[in-house]
């Protein structure tokens, strides 16, 4: 495509979002035929449109996955994205408004404007995306043009303007929804179609059209608006791109679907340090066609990315996008008899990498898999996935609700973190937000205290995981963490040193400070005929809801309110048995409130803050070169940095460097203790023998060696320079030396990789030969998984740890475990092998072996 070609033509990238049932699919299907994009119309009851290629959304005739489709009109170049409508699969729908420049809300002429209509439109307004209304089903509707037009202006915005009158009518109805369009409407005597579109793009003005979609009624005219109206978006030539979902083809290629908003994608581009594009598609439904580049505007598929996640931006595209959606409940996984459920949680990875939201955990302690789900509808559809994919039967139990926590006041956290040769400390200020504001993060931290990128590292650390609550052990919210202060040392402060300290302060600052449960909520519809009208308001009063009555007559009686999730999770099944199918409740998740019997549920929950080892909200201080652990409430006695709001009086200090005669120090060591006195160590009696009785065997336990693999590789000359080209080599060859080790050795080995920048990893053992290699789970490094083997080893093994910079102080101090640095353990493995090489070839058979080919040799030089 030339130049001119490229400027003469739009490329836009336009989102279909509806309520469930408003004709969404078919909208698109009409818009794709009248286009030209497709030969034939397809309908969803007949179960052949042309986007709803998945056999399990032509099952139930409803969208479940976000699909991409282009669309020609004009010059108008169309990539547009059709989401789901259902409720329990809003994440999925959330998820593409980061990508979109324009979206049509499509809106049931018969239905009107529903609950989660208005909900959509909130998030549009959110996103500030320019948005169109096209009224489906005009041909069925009981209700006028007019009446549509009116509720639309009461429930979504004023704004809403009938675009398919005629011209005049048109730039008189624009010119009332803004004072700068009616000053230039009143002073020109009309508006100009720049000036319309601007106003349209920055949601001044929503145009509306009205039709049919199944009789293609008013397609045309759509379309024709869509040309008419939309301003070109104009793009920057620095590349950026943004993700907005992951899927798996059907041979198992990981697919990252882009749009792309600014330079061009190319194949075989490298898009970050360890990402490159192996194959670019372009996909319209379920075909595709691989392309070299993407311009911007375009929505293409990457294949080949292993890590990244959906929400992640390229190039400038840089901040992280999460979507709002979150589930109310959470589930518990009913395996078959006889399955690993650890073995299953690695196989479900993949679904979890294709909705996030899904929050699959998987409980050590429990032996457990937990899965979050918005609602019935999507628990079947998982359940029908799971077993295409992994060939499983799984169930899911009754469920429990997600709660969080929150503070009632701001608090002061500190986190120290100083086995031997680590140093860092952490200072932040949790204060509470107001509800719905989830976690914010700021520094005022002093830049000549505390450099730039610790600064930056310990944001990222605030930000990295999913921090607990200490009343529930449920995610804290709606709470801003200031980083303070902190402290490193020029030697010893690592990374991983500020990861520790701080996630220990804002535990112990969570401890510290007046902890509140919060629970969910929902903002419910309910329809229902007046005879059972004062059923359900007994109902909502002893759900503890509150509500109002919208309207009630004879035949039908509509209210709205919110309701604890806790009390109305099953309520939709009830309200139809006793209303005989004819009631209708529709329910939204709408935020945290505090919980009514938060007491009734933390000791139902029987979380215990204090015993829980991966989130210590203690600190490590190091003294004569030993570490050892202080509690939370003692951890302000030890600090190096002192409080944020303590008086500059009691903090301030001011060091100088004097001299000291030391006469003057023994003098005052005489005044406050006395002279010394010589003592004279008292003599042993000789010949005096020991009784047998009294001497007590000791029991010598087998040796157990756990090894710190990145910490090795990265200090072994030899293993270093292959991980600069291959990682894995690196980690195969020091398998191979431990398995030697092993083998003269005779003891247990462990070797240890951490995995706390891979993102959705749980933890891995795996035997190697005659060892165990651990890769842990995210968030935790090689250290606390060590630190928690040695607890659980020192009753059974001598255990000894090779690490340069190990915890020693977790290890030590009272668990009896030996350190070895990574060069004495180097020495030890070179010389263990030297020793095992020399008695080998003492042996007759290699002495046997060793003649023999040696006299191989001497024929081959006889023969030549």
């Amino acid at each position: 495509m030339d130049k001119q070609e490229k400027d003469n033509n739009m490329h836009i990238c336009a989102g279909l979002l509806a309520h469930v049932d408003a004709g969404k699919t078919t909208l698109s299907e009409a818009m794709l035929y009248r286009s030209g994009s497709i030969r034939n119309l397809g309908r969803v009851d007949h179960q052949n449109a042309f986007l709803d290629y998945d056999e399990l959304e032509r099952n139930r005739g409803i969208t479940i996955y976000a699909k991409q489709a282009a669309l020609h009109w004009k010059q108008l170049h169309m990539n547009f994205v059709d989401t789901p409508g259902h409720v329990d699969f809003s994440a999925e729908m959330e998820r593409t408004l980061a990508i979109l420049d324009y979206a049509i809300l499509i809106i049931s002429g018969s239905d009107g404007v529903q609950a989660h209509t208005e909900t959509i439109w909130q998030l549009l307004k959110a996103h500030q995306i320019p948005t169109f209304v096209f009224v489906n089903k005009m041909d069925i509707s009981y209700h006028s043009k007019e009446e549509l037009l009116k509720e639309m202006n009461q429930k979504l915005d004023s704004r809403c303007i009938d675009f398919m009158q005629e011209d005049a009518s048109l730039m008189e109805d624009v010119s009332m929804c803004d004072d700068a369009l009616m000053e230039a409407y009143l002073t020109q005597g009309v508006l100009e179609k720049d000036v319309i579109k601007t106003a349209i793009a920055q949601r001044k003005v929503f145009p509306c059209y009205f039709g049919s979609a199944l009789k293609l009624d008013g397609i045309d005219a759509f379309l024709d608006g869509l040309k008419t109206w939309i301003k070109p978006k104009q793009y920057g030539d620095t590349f950026g791109a943004r993700i907005y979902k992951i899927s798996h083809d059907e041979q198992g290629n990981r697919l990252a679907h882009v749009k792309v908003s600014g330079g061009v994608l190319k194949a075989k581009m490298k898009i970050s340090d360890t990402e490159k594009v192996d194959q670019l598609r372009r996909y319209s439904g379920n075909r595709f066609e691989v392309i070299q580049e993407a311009l911007p505007g375009e929505i293409c598929v990457i294949k080949g990315i292993r890590q990244l996640q959906a929400g992640d931006g390229l190039g400038f595209e840089e901040h992280h996008t999460e979507v709002e959606s979150v589930a109310a409940m959470n589930y518990r996984m009913v395996l078959p008899a006889n399955t690993d459920a650890f073995a299953t949680m690695r196989k479900l990875i993949p679904l979890m990498e294709e909705d996030p939201q899904l929050h699959i955990t998987y409980s050590e302690m429990k032996k457990e898999i937990r899965v979050q789900l918005m609602g019935e509808v999507q628990m079947e559809i998982l359940k029908y996935t799971i077993a295409q994919r992994l060939g499983l039967s799984v169930t899911f139990d009754e469920g429990m609700v997600n709660y969080k926590e929150t503070i009632e006041q701001e608090v002061e956290g500190v986190g120290h973190y100083e086995p031997l040769r680590h140093y860092a400390e952490v200072h932040l200020l949790l204060e509470p937000l107001a509800p719905g504001s989830g976690i914010q993060v700021d520094s005022i931290a002093p830049l000549d205290k505390l450099d730039r990128h610790w600064q930056r590292l310990i944001l990222n650390h605030i930000q990295e995981k999913e921090h607990l609550g200490v009343l529930s052990g449920s995610p804290i919210t709606d709470m801003k963490i200031t980083l303070l202060c902190g402290k490193a040392h020029l030697k010893h402060t690592e990374g991983g040193d500020f990861r520790q300290a701080t996630y220990r302060a804002i535990r112990q600052g969570l401890m510290k400070a007046k902890s509140v449960l919060l629970e969910p909520y929902y903002r419910f519809h309910a329809e229902v005929a007046a005879m059972h009208l004062s059923r359900l308001i007994y109902d909502l009063e002893s759900m503890k809801a509150h509500f109002s009555i919208l309207s009630q007559d004879e035949d039908l009686c509509i209210l709205e309110g919110e309701a604890p999730v806790a009390c109305m999770q099953s309520y939709q099944l009830e309200l139809r048995s006793y209303t005989g199918g004819k009631g209708k409740l529709s329910c939204f998740l709408d935020g945290y409130r505090p919980c009514q019997q938060a007491a009734d549920v933390i000791s139902q929950i029987g979380y215990d803050a204090q015993r829980d080892l991966d989130n210590p909200s203690s600190s490590i201080f190091c003294m004569h070169g030993s570490g050892y652990q202080v509690s939370w409430d003692k951890v302000e006695d030890y600090m190096h940095l002192p409080l944020r709001r303590q008086s500059p009086s009691e903090t301030s200090f001011k060091h100088e460097n004097t001299k000291v005669d030391e006469k003057e120090l023994q003098r005052v060591f005489e005044s406050i203790y006395g002279k010394p006195k010589d003592k004279k160590q008292p003599k042993r009696k000789p010949g005096k023998e020991i009784p047998a009785t009294e001497i007590k065997t000791l029991k010598i336990l087998p040796e157990c060696l756990l090894v710190d693999g990145y910490n090795i590789i990265y200090d072994w000359d030899e293993l270093r320079a292959l991980a600069k080209d291959q990682m894995d080599a690196a980690r195969d060859r020091l398998i191979d030396k431990l398995n030697n080790y092993q083998g003269y050795r005779k003891c247990e080995v462990i070797l240890v990789f951490d995995a706390y920048r891979v993102k959705q990893s749980a933890q891995t053992i795996r035997k190697h030969g005659n060892i165990h290699v651990v890769y842990t789970k995210t968030s935790q490094t090689a250290d606390n998984y060590i630190e928690m083997a040695t607890h659980k080893l020192a009753k059974e093994y001598r255990v000894r740890v090779a690490t340069s910079d190990g915890l020693e102080q977790l290890i030590v101090i009272g668990q009896g475990a030996q350190r070895i640095s990574a060069r004495e353990f180097q020495k030890e493995v070179e010389e263990h092998h030297r020793i095992s090489s020399q008695e080998y070839k003492q042996q007759p058979v290699f002495r046997h072996q060793a003649l023999t080919a040696l006299r191989e040799q001497k024929d081959v030089k006889k023969d030549k």
